[in-house]
Protein backbone atom coordinates (compact mmCIF):
# COMPACT_ATOMS: atom_id res chain seq x y z
CA UNK A 1 0.00 0.00 0.00
CA UNK A 2 3.06 2.23 0.84
CA UNK A 3 4.04 2.14 -2.68
CA UNK A 4 0.97 3.28 -4.30
CA UNK A 5 0.46 5.41 -1.87
CA UNK A 6 4.21 7.13 -2.57
CA UNK A 7 3.03 6.48 -6.92
CA UNK A 8 -0.02 9.24 -6.28
CA UNK A 9 2.18 11.89 -3.70
CA UNK A 10 5.05 11.61 -7.11
CA UNK A 11 2.64 12.93 -9.98
CA UNK A 12 4.45 14.80 -12.37
CA UNK A 13 1.92 17.71 -12.96
CA UNK A 14 3.35 20.07 -15.61
CA UNK A 15 4.47 23.42 -14.47
CA UNK A 16 5.03 26.55 -15.97
CA UNK A 17 6.59 29.31 -13.40
CA UNK A 18 3.68 29.70 -10.58
CA UNK A 19 0.87 28.53 -12.94
CA UNK A 20 -1.60 25.95 -11.76
CA UNK A 21 -2.18 22.88 -13.44
CA UNK A 22 -4.78 20.66 -11.61
CA UNK A 23 -5.57 18.49 -14.43
CA UNK A 24 -3.79 15.39 -12.81
CA UNK A 25 -5.21 15.83 -9.65
CA UNK A 26 -8.32 16.73 -10.53
CA UNK A 27 -8.67 13.60 -12.51
CA UNK A 28 -7.70 11.29 -9.69
CA UNK A 29 -10.26 12.24 -7.46
CA UNK A 30 -12.53 11.79 -9.98
CA UNK A 31 -11.69 8.02 -10.75
CA UNK A 32 -11.81 7.74 -7.10
CA UNK A 33 -15.04 9.00 -6.65
CA UNK A 34 -16.18 6.38 -9.21
CA UNK A 35 -14.17 3.63 -7.28
CA UNK A 36 -16.15 4.43 -4.14
CA UNK A 37 -19.20 4.07 -6.14
CA UNK A 38 -17.98 0.41 -7.33
CA UNK A 39 -17.29 1.99 -10.94
CA UNK A 40 -14.15 0.98 -12.53
CA UNK A 41 -13.24 1.83 -16.20
CA UNK A 42 -14.74 4.64 -18.03
CA UNK A 43 -14.21 6.30 -21.29
CA UNK A 44 -13.09 9.67 -22.38
CA UNK A 45 -16.86 10.19 -24.03
CA UNK A 46 -18.10 10.05 -20.71
CA UNK A 47 -15.47 11.92 -18.87
CA UNK A 48 -14.59 14.61 -20.75
CA UNK A 49 -17.80 16.63 -19.90
CA UNK A 50 -17.15 15.88 -15.90
CA UNK A 51 -13.76 16.86 -16.15
CA UNK A 52 -14.25 19.90 -17.86
CA UNK A 53 -16.88 21.40 -15.68
CA UNK A 54 -14.27 20.21 -12.94
CA UNK A 55 -11.36 22.38 -14.43
CA UNK A 56 -13.77 25.51 -14.76
CA UNK A 57 -15.11 25.28 -11.34
CA UNK A 58 -11.88 24.37 -9.34
CA UNK A 59 -8.67 25.33 -11.98
CA UNK A 60 -7.37 28.22 -13.48
CA UNK A 61 -9.02 30.45 -16.17
CA UNK A 62 -7.79 29.47 -19.58
CA UNK A 63 -8.47 30.15 -22.94
CA UNK A 64 -10.13 26.41 -23.46
CA UNK A 65 -9.98 23.01 -21.15
CA UNK A 66 -8.22 20.20 -22.22
CA UNK A 67 -9.61 17.42 -20.14
CA UNK A 68 -7.90 15.14 -22.97
CA UNK A 69 -4.31 16.13 -21.16
CA UNK A 70 -4.66 13.98 -17.60
CA UNK A 71 -6.94 11.11 -19.45
CA UNK A 72 -4.13 10.51 -21.55
CA UNK A 73 -0.62 11.51 -19.70
CA UNK A 74 -1.99 9.67 -16.42
CA UNK A 75 -0.29 6.97 -17.70
CA UNK A 76 3.12 8.19 -17.42
CA UNK A 77 2.38 7.94 -13.52
CA UNK A 78 2.13 4.43 -13.14
CA UNK A 79 -1.42 4.44 -11.84
CA UNK A 80 -3.62 4.71 -14.72
CA UNK A 81 -4.28 3.18 -18.43
CA UNK A 82 -6.28 3.77 -21.29
CA UNK A 83 -6.66 0.79 -23.85
CA UNK A 84 -7.44 1.95 -27.30
CA UNK A 85 -8.41 -0.89 -30.17
CA UNK A 86 -5.72 0.47 -32.59
CA UNK A 87 -2.75 3.03 -32.35
CA UNK A 88 -4.99 6.19 -32.33
CA UNK A 89 -4.02 9.19 -34.54
CA UNK A 90 -1.82 11.84 -32.79
CA UNK A 91 -2.23 15.84 -32.98
CA UNK A 92 -0.24 17.63 -34.97
CA UNK A 93 3.52 17.73 -33.18
CA UNK A 94 2.59 16.18 -30.00
CA UNK A 95 2.62 12.60 -28.68
CA UNK A 96 -1.03 12.69 -27.47
CA UNK A 97 -4.18 11.19 -29.55
CA UNK A 98 -6.62 13.89 -31.37
CA UNK A 99 -9.55 14.46 -28.88
CA UNK A 100 -11.86 12.47 -31.93
CA UNK A 101 -10.44 9.62 -31.77
CA UNK A 102 -10.25 9.82 -27.97
CA UNK A 103 -14.06 10.18 -28.18
CA UNK A 104 -14.50 6.96 -29.15
CA UNK A 105 -16.35 4.54 -26.79
CA UNK A 106 -13.89 2.05 -27.38
CA UNK A 107 -11.14 3.48 -25.73
CA UNK A 108 -11.32 2.64 -21.68
CA UNK A 109 -9.40 4.10 -19.34
CA UNK A 110 -8.59 3.19 -15.31
CA UNK A 111 -6.57 2.39 -12.68
CA UNK A 112 -3.67 0.18 -13.31
CA UNK A 113 -3.97 -3.58 -12.02
CA UNK A 114 -1.40 -2.62 -9.23
CA UNK A 115 -3.78 0.30 -7.98
CA UNK A 116 -6.84 -1.84 -8.12
CA UNK A 117 -5.49 -4.72 -6.16
CA UNK A 118 -4.40 -2.20 -3.45
CA UNK A 119 -7.69 -0.08 -3.41
CA UNK A 120 -9.45 -3.37 -3.08
CA UNK A 121 -7.47 -4.87 -0.37
CA UNK A 122 -7.61 -1.31 2.06
CA UNK A 123 -10.82 0.04 2.18
CA UNK A 124 -8.87 3.27 3.49
CA UNK A 125 -6.53 3.46 0.58
CA UNK A 126 -8.66 5.82 -1.83
CA UNK A 127 -9.85 8.22 1.18
CA UNK A 128 -6.05 8.45 1.92
CA UNK A 129 -4.95 9.18 -1.83
CA UNK A 130 -7.51 11.32 -1.69
CA UNK A 131 -7.00 13.04 1.49
CA UNK A 132 -3.29 13.79 0.32
CA UNK A 133 -4.07 14.97 -3.24
CA UNK A 134 -6.04 17.88 -1.66
CA UNK A 135 -3.46 18.78 0.60
CA UNK A 136 -1.26 18.80 -1.83
CA UNK A 137 -3.19 20.91 -4.54
CA UNK A 138 -6.14 22.48 -3.06
CA UNK A 139 -6.83 25.18 -0.38
CA UNK A 140 -8.81 23.80 2.56
CA UNK A 141 -12.05 25.79 1.02
CA UNK A 142 -12.26 24.03 -1.73
CA UNK A 143 -12.03 20.22 -0.17
CA UNK A 144 -15.84 20.14 0.88
CA UNK A 145 -16.82 21.38 -2.70
CA UNK A 146 -14.29 19.15 -4.19
CA UNK A 147 -15.46 16.12 -2.45
CA UNK A 148 -19.07 16.53 -3.52
CA UNK A 149 -18.53 17.28 -6.76
CA UNK A 150 -16.94 14.03 -7.46
CA UNK A 151 -18.76 12.18 -5.41
CA UNK A 152 -16.03 11.22 -2.70
CA UNK A 153 -16.36 10.54 0.75
CA UNK A 154 -13.20 11.10 3.11
CA UNK A 155 -12.36 9.09 5.70
CA UNK A 156 -9.93 10.31 8.20
CA UNK A 157 -6.58 9.86 7.24
CA UNK A 158 -2.91 11.07 8.83
CA UNK A 159 -1.38 12.99 5.59
CA UNK A 160 1.90 14.70 5.31
CA UNK A 161 1.87 18.28 4.56
CA UNK A 162 3.81 21.09 4.03
CA UNK A 163 4.25 22.32 7.57
CA UNK A 164 2.51 25.72 8.33
CA UNK A 165 3.41 28.57 10.59
CA UNK A 166 0.65 28.55 13.26
CA UNK A 167 1.31 32.33 14.07
CA UNK A 168 -0.14 32.92 10.34
CA UNK A 169 -3.91 33.68 11.37
CA UNK A 170 -2.50 35.78 14.56
CA UNK A 171 -0.37 37.90 12.64
CA UNK A 172 -2.60 38.71 9.83
CA UNK A 173 -5.83 39.24 11.67
CA UNK A 174 -3.72 41.23 13.97
CA UNK A 175 -2.28 43.44 10.52
CA UNK A 176 -5.71 43.79 10.05
CA UNK A 177 -7.29 44.56 13.25
CA UNK A 178 -9.51 41.76 13.66
CA UNK A 179 -11.86 43.49 10.86
CA UNK A 180 -12.61 41.63 7.42
CA UNK A 181 -10.39 43.67 4.55
CA UNK A 182 -13.43 43.67 2.34
CA UNK A 183 -16.83 44.48 4.57
CA UNK A 184 -15.05 44.98 8.18
CA UNK A 185 -16.55 42.32 9.55
CA UNK A 186 -15.73 41.77 13.38
CA UNK A 187 -17.44 39.89 15.22
CA UNK A 188 -16.56 38.20 18.77
CA UNK A 189 -17.90 35.85 20.86
CA UNK A 190 -16.86 37.46 23.80
CA UNK A 191 -13.12 38.55 23.42
CA UNK A 192 -12.74 35.73 20.76
CA UNK A 193 -12.91 36.45 16.80
CA UNK A 194 -14.95 34.24 15.31
CA UNK A 195 -15.81 33.73 11.33
CA UNK A 196 -12.73 35.10 10.70
CA UNK A 197 -9.65 33.84 8.68
CA UNK A 198 -6.44 34.15 7.70
CA UNK A 199 -6.70 34.41 3.96
CA UNK A 200 -3.25 33.21 1.73
CA UNK A 201 -3.55 35.25 -1.64
CA UNK A 202 -1.29 32.68 -3.01
CA UNK A 203 -2.45 29.56 -1.65
CA UNK A 204 -0.20 27.40 0.84
CA UNK A 205 -0.20 24.28 -1.79
CA UNK A 206 1.19 26.91 -4.57
CA UNK A 207 4.31 28.03 -2.23
CA UNK A 208 2.28 31.15 -0.60
CA UNK A 209 4.48 32.37 2.32
CA UNK A 210 3.02 32.32 5.66
CA UNK A 211 3.67 36.02 5.56
CA UNK A 212 1.47 38.97 6.47
CA UNK A 213 1.94 40.10 2.67
CA UNK A 214 0.33 37.23 1.41
CA UNK A 215 -2.19 37.41 3.79
CA UNK A 216 -5.90 39.08 4.01
CA UNK A 217 -8.24 39.18 7.26
CA UNK A 218 -11.00 37.51 5.57
CA UNK A 219 -14.74 36.80 6.91
CA UNK A 220 -15.70 33.46 5.98
CA UNK A 221 -17.90 34.13 3.21
CA UNK A 222 -15.00 36.59 1.64
CA UNK A 223 -12.20 33.97 2.55
CA UNK A 224 -14.44 31.36 0.75
CA UNK A 225 -15.61 33.45 -3.07
CA UNK A 226 -12.24 34.86 -2.63
CA UNK A 227 -10.55 31.08 -2.85
CA UNK A 228 -13.35 30.61 -5.66
CA UNK A 229 -12.18 33.02 -7.59
CA UNK A 230 -15.66 35.72 -7.17
CA UNK A 231 -13.11 38.14 -6.81
CA UNK A 232 -10.01 39.27 -6.59
CA UNK A 233 -7.66 42.44 -5.19
CA UNK A 234 -5.73 44.49 -8.01
CA UNK A 235 -3.89 47.82 -6.97
CA UNK A 236 -6.07 47.54 -3.18
CA UNK A 237 -9.00 47.66 -5.02
CA UNK A 238 -11.80 45.03 -5.22
CA UNK A 239 -12.45 43.41 -8.13
CA UNK A 240 -15.95 41.23 -8.78
CA UNK A 241 -16.25 38.70 -11.72
CA UNK A 242 -18.25 39.12 -14.58
CA UNK A 243 -19.29 35.56 -13.89
CA UNK A 244 -20.30 35.85 -10.63
CA UNK A 245 -24.28 36.40 -10.55
CA UNK A 246 -27.25 36.07 -7.94
CA UNK A 247 -29.65 37.89 -6.87
CA UNK A 248 -29.85 37.80 -2.51
CA UNK A 249 -26.71 37.99 -1.28
CA UNK A 250 -25.09 38.80 -4.27
CA UNK A 251 -25.66 42.99 -4.45
CA UNK A 252 -24.79 42.93 -0.39
CA UNK A 253 -21.77 40.72 -0.15
CA UNK A 254 -20.15 41.15 -3.43
CA UNK A 255 -21.06 44.24 -5.49
CA UNK A 256 -21.17 46.52 -2.81
CA UNK A 257 -17.49 46.12 -2.26
CA UNK A 258 -16.64 45.77 -6.36
CA UNK A 259 -14.38 49.11 -7.06
CA UNK A 260 -13.48 50.15 -3.55
CA UNK A 261 -10.61 49.69 -1.98
CA UNK A 262 -9.91 46.93 0.72
CA UNK A 263 -9.15 47.96 4.28
CA UNK A 264 -5.30 48.67 4.49
CA UNK A 265 -3.29 46.74 7.45
CA UNK A 266 -2.51 48.86 10.48
CA UNK A 267 1.02 49.00 8.33
CA UNK A 268 2.73 49.81 5.01
CA UNK A 269 4.92 47.26 5.25
CA UNK A 270 1.73 44.86 5.61
CA UNK A 271 0.39 45.77 2.43
CA UNK A 272 -0.36 42.57 0.01
CA UNK A 273 2.65 41.79 -2.07
CA UNK A 274 1.62 42.93 -5.61
CA UNK A 275 3.18 39.30 -7.33
CA UNK A 276 0.55 37.78 -4.83
CA UNK A 277 -2.47 39.33 -5.95
CA UNK A 278 -1.04 39.03 -9.21
CA UNK A 279 -0.81 35.21 -8.63
CA UNK A 280 -4.36 35.54 -7.46
CA UNK A 281 -5.95 37.35 -10.44
CA UNK A 282 -3.96 35.03 -13.09
CA UNK A 283 -4.63 31.88 -11.65
CA UNK A 284 -7.73 31.50 -9.02
CA UNK A 285 -10.02 34.85 -10.54
CA UNK A 286 -12.56 33.62 -12.93
CA UNK A 287 -13.80 35.45 -16.01
CA UNK A 288 -12.93 39.50 -16.42
CA UNK A 289 -13.25 42.25 -13.75
CA UNK A 290 -16.91 43.66 -13.89
CA UNK A 291 -16.95 47.22 -15.37
CA UNK A 292 -16.54 49.85 -13.04
CA UNK A 293 -18.96 52.55 -13.42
Amino acid sequence: MADIFQLFNAINVWKQGDQRAPHKPLLILYALGRWQRGLTDVTFLEAEPQLTELLQRFGPKRRSDHPEQPFWRLQKDKVWFVRTPAPLPLKTGDDIPKVGALRSPDVVAGFTQDVREALTSNRHLAAGIAASILAEHFPESYHEDLLDAVGLVLEPSPVQQRKRDPNFRHRVLKAYEYRCAVCGFDVRLGSVSIALDAAHIRWHQAGGPDTEINGLALCVLHHKVFDLGAFTVSDGVVLVSDQANGTTGFAESLMAYHGKMIRPPQHPDWMPEPKHLEWHGREVFKGDARHRG
